[in-house]
């Protein structure tokens, strides 16, 4: 076991590093990085490395029954079992709402109730927060929900694609109920570190993800736009050319109604809070949660507890759609392939992640980088999360994931901020951040292509549209996380990176933005 507890026990993580950079292609690049470590572990030995890789516990090559190690794939899947339950869970209902013209009836009453182009975008921005439970569940609906209602006002699709992507993965980051959130938890549950506590106390510090929200609130009420993204408004102003690809009439029922979409997604975010809760013991008396809503949601456990409420809401939507008559019992029963082909991607990225994780935990990764990041000095090591915000991004819009991301980078920053608790906290949060900055401008992310889709335009303007406004941000989020590394308090940096984004968008549209007032006025005269 010469390679344990050495700069060895980093080499695969950096191969698949590597690789994706190279490849920009993820799967691939976590199996090779498995292999590496199966590899390291065994000694080279053929079937101890197979057995390494594939059957969870094994005897590393001159040791005995007491040194056994468990790492692979079937470990993997076990242990994440549950939130390929939840993710399962979330492609049914998605499939399920898509075909009943659900989201149809309630475009048709949008369209009656929002009277301008801001508050259309509102609408948008305040129904892509809501669906916060999943990136794919939220790029499926909103899309296809507000397609009518920004159409009405000649808002372009690129600009509905880019409302669509920037409350998908920045939302589901920072929401506790979500499958992003049991998958971080899932990656960090090791080293004796709580991973939804960790992911919970993280989300402060998520400055990207965080001013994402606020750049898109201030840029629709200031009613301008710069870069590519004004070419194409001006030519859905002025000439009425949205940029759609056509046929993308929304699936139209007499039977659906408004509430048809809105009950089964509340009854799904609510009854995975209460799974949460519930797990937590948030209603034992005899649990360390009872009677503690933070608690509760600390001592949680996400794989049980989000399956627990998605299998409730699912049944639930299943029951009340065919009650109400708006899907036949055949079609709602091909929602369930359907709906679990969607999510095979997600399951993927995440058993090799866990694998990588699995294989840089046995030999030791954390003990070598905790050694070496000792004599690290103060003022480089208050630099680190900015340097880990810089490395996530180039790695997610390389790779296009940013579960692929999170899940090379979190197993070496762990070990890196282990005895920092404070930095520990901001440096999983720009790695995070990270992952959600180069998805989202990421032309290979598959958030992005669901945006392009949910808006039924063409990809590559959705991505060279939205790339200025995503640079702008993760320029402040440096800014951000260059001055947590020393203040440490989020609210201050914050409250800095709001100051910024605000200020950067009055120069712009100073400068070089567009207004679109302006431009409505003048094609409505």
């Amino acid at each position: 076991m010469e390679f344990v507890n050495t700069f060895w026990a980093l080499v695969p993580a950096i191969v698949a590093i590597v690789l994706a950079l190279i490849t920009k292609e993820v799967y691939s690049s976590l199996f090779i990085g498995i292999l590496v470590g199966a590899l390291l572990l065994t000694g080279f030995d053929p079937i101890g490395t197979v057995d390494a890789i594939i059957s969870g516990t094994f005897v590393p090559t001159g040791g005995t029954e007491e040194d056994a190690i468990t790492t692979g794939l079937i470990p993997a899947l076990a242990d994440s079992a549950g939130i390929f339950v939840f993710l399962v869970m979330l492609g049914i209902l998605v499939a399920l709402i898509s075909v009943t013209g659900a989201s149809a009836a309630f475009g048709t009453w949008a369209a009656k109730h929002v009277k301008s182009r801001v508050g259309s975008q509102l609408a948008t921005f305040a129904l892509g927060v809501l669906i916060f439970v999943d990136d794919y569940f939220n790029c499926l609906t909103v899309g296809s929900v507000m397609r009518p209602v920004t159409d009405g006002h000649r808002i372009s699709r690129a600009k509905l694609a880019y409302l669509i992507d920037a409350t998908a993965a920045p939302v589901c980051m920072i929401a506790p109920v979500s499958s992003w959130a049991a998958a971080v938890s899932g990656v960090a549950s090791d080293l004796n570190v709580d991973g939804i506590q960790l992911f919970v106390s993280a989300i402060p510090f998520n400055f990207y993800s965080l001013l994402t929200l606020l750049f898109v609130v201030v840029i629709v009420v200031m009613g301008f736009d710069y870069g590519p993204m004004a070419k194409s408004e001006m030519e859905a102003i002025r000439e009425g050319r949205i940029g759609s690809l056509g046929n993308d009439e929304p699936v139209v029922n007499t039977r659906a109604r408004l509430w048809d979409m809105l009950i089964p997604v509340v009854v799904l975010i609510v009854f995975c809070i209460v799974g949460m809760l519930y797990v937590g013991g948030f209603w034992d008396p005899a649990a360390e949660g009872y009677q503690s809503l933070i608690l509760a949601f600390g001592n949680t456990d996400a794989f049980l507890a989000l399956p627990w409420g998605s299998l409730i809401a699912l049944v639930f939507t299943f029951v009340y759609l065919l009650l109400r008559r708006v899907v036949a019992f055949k079609e709602s029963m091909k929602c369930l392939t359907s709906g679990f082909n969607s999510m095979l991607p997600a399951i993927l990225i995440l058993t090799f992640a866990l694998t990588l994780k699995g294989m840089t935990s046995a030999l030791g990764a954390a003990e070598f980088v905790s050694g070496c990041m000792e004599g690290v000095a103060g003022g480089l090591f208050s630099m680190l999360p900015a340097i880990i915000f810089l490395v996530a991004c180039g790695l997610a819009f390389a790779t296009g994931t940013s579960w692929g991301t999170f899940g090379i980078l979190i197993p070496i920053v762990l070990p890196i901020f282990a005895n920092n608790p404070e930095l520990l906290t901001i440096g999983i949060s720009a790695c995070l951040a990270g992952a959600v900055a180069g998805d989202h401008c990421s032309p290979i992310s598959d958030t992005t292509i669901m945006a392009s889709a949910g808006a039924n335009m063409n990809h590559v303007e959705h991505v060279s549209t939205q790339l200025p406004y995503v640079i702008t941000v993760v320029a402040i989020s440096f800014v951000c996380f260059v001055l947590a590394g020393f203040v440490r308090n989020p609210w201050i940096c914050l409250a800095v990176g709001a100051v910024l984004v605000i200020g950067a968008l009055f120069v712009l549209r100073r400068t070089i933005g567009v207004d679109e007032r302006k431009l409505a006025a003048e094609s409505d005269a």
